[in-house]
């Protein structure tokens, strides 16, 4: 407003309020959905470019490889009838079953291309391959589905996570076998050609494999004993491999940021932690990588109380970033703990902040203290972060002793109150007034009514003399001083009261950097033992490593629960014992194999891996079925058991082959965690593979081997 001689003139200015995010989480969830689906395609090249070097026929490539887009389509159809959208485990699922899908229409391809290739008309060959090949394709279709059932008894996050990949992937696999056996065939009739002896004209490396793996099955069924005891020395590599293997809850992907809080001294100021802030502020200005960030000091999402001396950092890195995120923020930490000594820092990936507080268990590390002495509680919680310090790559450590800020306490004399003709009610409103403010009119300004408080001078309200000697007036008119009717005390702080089923407790914390869960805890517990606690005092591990063993816990059940049903459906399917035995044994020794794959990459174990090992028994069964379901009728033409099960395998060697390769394939991209995100999935898809390779091997030799042992005829 201005005025002039002629009455009051009236300027408006323009202020521009500029808007940008600082962070965009939908960015990293596009590429993710980008990186899966580049897999997705890349696999779908890989699985047609092993298809086409067998077999040399680009009808039959095209008959088998069109059942994968239509897979697809009716995945993404059961996807939205059930309400599932499109994430890094639905999507992740779509992507491990490329190479799956796929199976059943190369094992029905393949064999009406063999009956073709022995001179059958066209029709004559589709029949004959279909009436062969339906009853072991269904068995084998079903035996990697009835796998994902445990999982649907899987409770929190890991159960929000698997249910949805374990659909889509039984959605496909179904889908699959439908038109493996319809929509194969028809398209079969159409394109698939061959010529009489055309396997042998472009086969003669496969030939020659093929040679050298009869006279292998054949010295492993003439020495069986030699084929258990490699198994049993297998099965104790296994051990001392999962021994060996560092555990941890997910597995780690750079998400270009992460959330840093902060808490200063209990008690410090807005102000001066304000101050204190713009210090470590430069050394987020200074870092290259940064690209944005924001603050919050003295304020929290959610309805909890936030002291002023505490808030968070959300720091968002530039996309072509040179350092990953964990070599940012030890840079990061190091600056700041040498500058500002005194500041409690934590770094926090933001998924893994999340899931956190999702679960309740926001920390990698706690140790939650219990005992009811309070003053030992806290000594000893101070002692085992001391220890804790000391092991390699434990960071961010917290006592777990929250102290609030300072605080005056006015204790109210009853009797003295009353005899002024005040009582406490009266007092605390008269020192509230004070210290705060009460309002006592409103003045109406731009259409705003705008309070009009009384409040005691600033200075005088932050000097204790000046509290005690704060003038008050009863209601009869007698005037007297504050500390006539209450004493009034300066308290430094008061710490925070854990309960933990009805248990008081304390949660000494702390964060990993460079090392794994599973390997840290058991240094914490071996430093542990060097602390001693007193009678009464107990110590328990909870924290996101809980969650962890939980998770294993139900994963391992699912395991045993998925091995169980597929010796179920494999004695429903072949009605006989030795066909299970022999399957199922080679199933759990391909677990070898994904533990050796974990082991060679240097990848942890986690519920992810666990996951890929659910699934490799159901996919090695599967080629465990191509490989005996003809056996009995093989010996029904030759009278001799090494025969039968050497024509056999000969028969399903080029198609087991065909599809452990199609699979490993399709699974590579997500293997090689090619693009944001793409690390969620690694873990899976390095144990499918490292199974797979070594399947190979166990279904073609091991299980006719053990098969042997268990054979008896009808």
């Amino acid at each position: 407003f201005g005025r002039s001689d002629f009455g009051i003139k009236v300027f408006e200015i323009a202020v521009h309020v500029p808007i940008a995010p600082f962070y965009d989480q939908s960015l990293l969830v596009s590429n993710s959905i980008t990186s899966v689906r580049d897999a997705i395609l890349i696999g779908l090249l890989l699985s047609v470019v092993i298809l086409y070097a067998f077999l040399r026929n680009i009808g039959t490539t095209f008959v088998a490889v069109l059942v994968i887009p239509v897979t697809i389509l009716a995945t993404f159809l059961a996807m939205y009838l059930v309400g599932l959208s499109f994430d890094l485990m639905t999507l992740g699922g779509v992507a491990a079953a490329i190479g799956l899908v796929i199976d059943d229409a190369i094992v029905v391809v393949e064999n009406i291309f063999t009956h073709l290739s022995h001179g059958e008309s066209r029709r004559e060959a589709i029949e004959k391959a279909i009436s062969e090949i339906t009853i072991p394709i269904i068995g084998s279709t079903i035996t990697p589905v009835v796998v994902f059932l445990p999982l649907t008894l899987l409770t929190g996050v890991t159960g929000v996570f698997f249910r949805s990949l374990a659909l889509t992937m039984a959605v496909s696999l179904l889908t699959s076998l439908v038109l493996a056996l319809t929509f194969t065939p028809v398209l079969a009739e159409k394109f698939v050609k061959a010529d009489v002896n055309h396997l042998d004209e472009n086969g003669r490396i496969l030939s020659f494999i093929i040679r050298q793996y009869e006279k292998v099955l054949s010295f492993s069924l003439k020495n069986r004993w030699l084929v258990v005891v490699v198994s049993v020395v297998i099965a104790a590599v296994s051990f001392v491999l999962y021994q060996n293997l560092g555990s941890e809850f997910l597995p780690s992907f750079d998400e270009g940021a992460f959330v840093l809080d902060y808490t200063t001294p209990a008690g410090t100021s807005l102000a001066e932690t304000d101050r204190i802030l713009k210090q470590v502020e430069e050394f987020v200005k200074e870092t290259p990588e940064v690209e944005s960030y924001s603050r919050r000091t003295g304020l929290q999402l959610g309805l909890a109380i936030t002291e002023p001396n505490s808030g968070d950092w959300l720091v968002k890195l530039k996309p072509d970033k040179t350092r990953p995120t964990s070599a940012v923020i030890d840079e990061l930490r190091g600056k700041i703990e040498e500058s500002q000594p005194a500041l409690e820092i934590e770094f926090v990936g933001i998924a893994n902040d999340l899931i956190g507080d999702l679960v309740g268990n926001p920390e990698p590390i706690e140790i939650k203290v219990f005992s009811e002495d309070a003053k030992a509680l806290h000594e000893k919680a101070a002692e085992i972060e001391a220890a804790i310090q000391k092991v390699p790559n434990v960071v961010d450590t917290f006592d777990g002793v929250v102290v609030s800020g300072p605080a005056l306490t006015f204790r109210v004399d009853a009797e003295r109150a009353a005899r002024f003709g005040v009582n406490a009610n009266d007092i605390a409103n008269a020192v509230t007034t004070a210290m705060t403010g009460d309002v006592a009119s409103n003045i109406l300004e731009r259409g705003k009514l705008i309070a009009v408080r009384v409040v005691l001078n600033k200075n005088q309200s932050q000097s204790l003399d000046t509290l005690r000697g704060l003038m008050l007036r009863s209601g009869n008119g007698n005037s007297f001083r504050l500390d006539q009717v209450a004493e009034i005390e300066y308290e430094k702080g008061q710490t925070e009261i854990q309960r933990d089923g009805l248990r008081q407790m304390v949660s000494v914390t702390s964060r990993i950097s460079g090392s794994d869960l599973g390997t840290t805890i058991n240094l914490i517990k071996e430093k542990l033992k060097e602390v001693k606690l007193p009678a009464g005092m107990t110590i328990e591990y909870g924290g996101l490593y809980a969650e962890q063993q939980s998770s294993f816990r139900e994963l391992a059940i699912a395991l045993g629960l998925a091995i169980v049903l597929v010796f179920l459906v494999l004695l429903i399917e072949f009605r006989s014992f030795a066909h299970p035995l022999a399957i199922v044994v080679g199933a759990v020794l391909a677990l070898s194999g994904v533990l050796l794959a974990l082991f060679v990459t240097k990848t942890n174990l986690n519920v992810v891996s666990l996951m890929g090992m659910i699934m490799v028994v159901g996919i090695v069964a599967k080629n465990g079925i191509l490989m005996l379901d003809a056996v009995e009728e093989n010996l029904e033409k030759t009278n001799d058991l090494t025969e039968a099960l050497i024509i056999s395998g000969r028969r399903r060697f080029r198609p087991v082959l065909m599809t452990s390769l199609a699979a490993i394939l399709g699974m590579l991209p997500l293997a090689l965690a090619i693009g944001e995100g793409s690390e969620l999935l690694q873990p899976l898809a390095i144990a499918v593979i490292g199974g797979l390779i070594f399947a190979l091997a166990l279904s073609l030799v091991v299980t006719p081997t053990v098969y042997s042992f268990f054979f008896q005829r009808k």
